[in-house]
């Protein structure tokens, strides 16, 4: 997905931590958690197991079931029977519970962070600063639930109306696997502090934090069910989508899964939050600070290795400065150490899965038959310690000599590859950067505050950044436009999507009727 912050901070030193063994209850333990605690799946058919992998060394940690029907009905409901209960609850009484929960996280913060790197292969400094980031977002809703209040009118005759904004119900959220973390404290925190409870399935490539976000709810004194965490691949997420009681589904992930999801939505009248893929364009005009740029750039490829759905892949540069920019960014990234994400300078970890890996080069590849030319990376790196040769880590990927119909510009790779592309105008670059089915992000490089206004009120993105790139605070919305998704997260907004507003007309006369 992206980040909350981006940035290491200054400083840090090159610091080769003790390398974590895999001993932490979230992974050796069961890792659904239906009404309170961690139970074993029921579905005790082998054939529907799934391997987790960690990413940094390509081993198996173990096997997990996935949750078939009855572990789905277990867990919605125990949301159904918990949300009484939370609904009823003022709002100053939920924040409080969500904000003891964002503490025992802070507490807990290195196990957290640990897992999140066996999860995701993410180098360790980018994992911190996702679980202090989105931690935030709890403290940040727990701050909102008070403030969700309806609204009132004075009508002729001393009568009145007033609005009541209520939880929907139940809700269903499945996050994807690049921010695991993020995307149960993303989609759990609104819901929660509008009175819904929810029954959440990470993907089942990362599906350890989820849990012990669970874990924390409790621990503060959520009342168990509120929010309920189903392990599996698929089917499980289907299951959970047609349920009959499920009120909402929010979703992250592509755009295929999104429609099937949204239509099998449509079925039950369920409302929708999607938060799909992008092709973001990312413009670097000829005055811009070129050295903020190529950080840009970078930020806007690279993070994460290059997994995230907001990532500006696209990099229109002014023909004017191309040169001079591919010089700066070619020497930034040569100087991306790649290796154990447990190693505080490594700036590039593990791609998620062999077979992910696999799907970014072959983008490289068709990008060279179609006449690309790799300016730099582009190829699996083996890294010295053997522990690690079973990981997949790629080099950051330039690609130079690009035009707009090649499949890697047009495509979203989901990996560390970055097509360059030279322009000329800026109404040339505008109808190119918008040339797309997907509408998530875009950035501007400028000096000039004008045009970089005028530019962003052109672009057909639910975020833009102006130099900057992929920096989202809490409270500022994310959501995107087009085939980019439904709705947005992160923000006051999110208090639309997981409420609905009921109306109540108060009469203060005698009721005037013909009849």
């Amino acid at each position: 997905m992206l980040r909350t912050l981006c940035v290491r901070p200054a400083g840090v030193q090159a610091v080769l931590l003790r390398r974590w063994t895999h001993n932490i209850p979230a992974i050796d333990q069961p890792l659904n958690f239906i009404n309170g605690e961690r139970v074993e799946a029921a579905n005790t058919d082998k054939t529907q197991e799934f391997e987790l992998v960690e990413p940094a060394t390509g081993k198996v940690l173990r096997k997990v079931q996935s949750a078939g029907k009855g572990d789905v009905n277990r867990a919605v409901a125990a949301a159904r029977e918990a949300f009484d209960v939370w609904s009823d609850m003022s709002g100053m009484e939920r924040g409080k519970l969500m904000t003891k929960a964002a503490q025992i996280v802070k507490e807990n913060e290195d196990d957290f962070v640990k897992a999140e790197v066996i999860d995701t292969g993410k180098p360790i400094w980018e994992a911190r600063y996702d679980i202090q980031g989105c931690t935030e977002t709890i403290e940040y809703f727990a701050g909102v639930a008070p403030t969700i209040m309806g609204t009132h009118l004075p009508l002729p005759g001393g009568s009145f109306a007033y609005t009541r904004r209520e939880p929907l119900g139940v809700c269903g959220g499945i996050g994807a696997w690049n921010y695991p973390y993020q995307m149960a404290a993303w989609k759990s925190a609104p819901a929660l502090a509008c009175g819904n409870t929810m029954v959440f399935k990470p993907s089942q490539l990362t599906p350890i934090t989820a849990v012990m976000l669970a874990e924390a709810y409790v621990q503060a004194g959520v009342p168990k069910g509120v929010f309920n965490v189903i392990q599996g691949e698929a089917e499980t997420g289907t299951l959970l989508n047609l349920h009959p009681d499920i009120a909402k589904m929010s979703f992250t992930g592509s755009v295929p899964t999104g429609a099937k999801i949204m239509a099998n939505c449509a079925k039950g009248i369920k409302q929708v939050t999607l938060e799909l893929g992008g092709k973001s364009p990312l413009i670097i005009f000829g005055d811009a600070d070129l050295e903020n740029a190529a950080k840009g750039a970078i930020l806007a490829n690279f993070m994460t290795q290059g997994q995230v759905c907001s990532n500006g892949t696209r990099v229109f540069v002014h023909t004017s400065v191309l040169p001079q920019f591919l010089d700066i960014l070619l020497e930034k990234t040569k100087r991306m150490k790649i290796g154990d994400p447990f190693q505080e300078d490594t700036m590039v970890g593990a791609t998620i899965s062999k077979a992910h890996a696999e799907k970014v080069l072959g983008y490289i590849e068709i990008a060279k038959n179609e006449g690309a030319e790799i300016l730099y990376g582009g190829e699996r790196v083996i890294p010295d310690d053997p522990k690690l040769a079973g990981g997949y880590y790629l080099g950051p990927c330039i690609l130079v000599g690009c035009h707009d119909d090649m499949t890697v510009v047009k495509e979203e790779v989901f990996g560390s590859v970055m097509s360059v592309l030279p322009f000329d105008t800026e109404e040339e670059v505008i109808r190119r950067a918008n040339n797309t089915c997907f509408g998530l992000a875009g950035g501007v490089f400028t000096k000039d505050l004008s045009r970089a206004h005028k530019v962003v009120s052109k672009l057909q993105a639910g975020s833009i950044y102006v130099n900057n790139y992929n920096v989202y605070p809490v409270g500022v919305p994310f959501g995107g436009h087009k085939m980019s998704g439904i709705g947005s997260e992160n923000s006051l907004e999110s208090v639309n999507h997981y409420t609905q507003v009921k109306s109540v007309y108060v009469e203060a006369n005698d009721v005037d009727c013909p009849y």
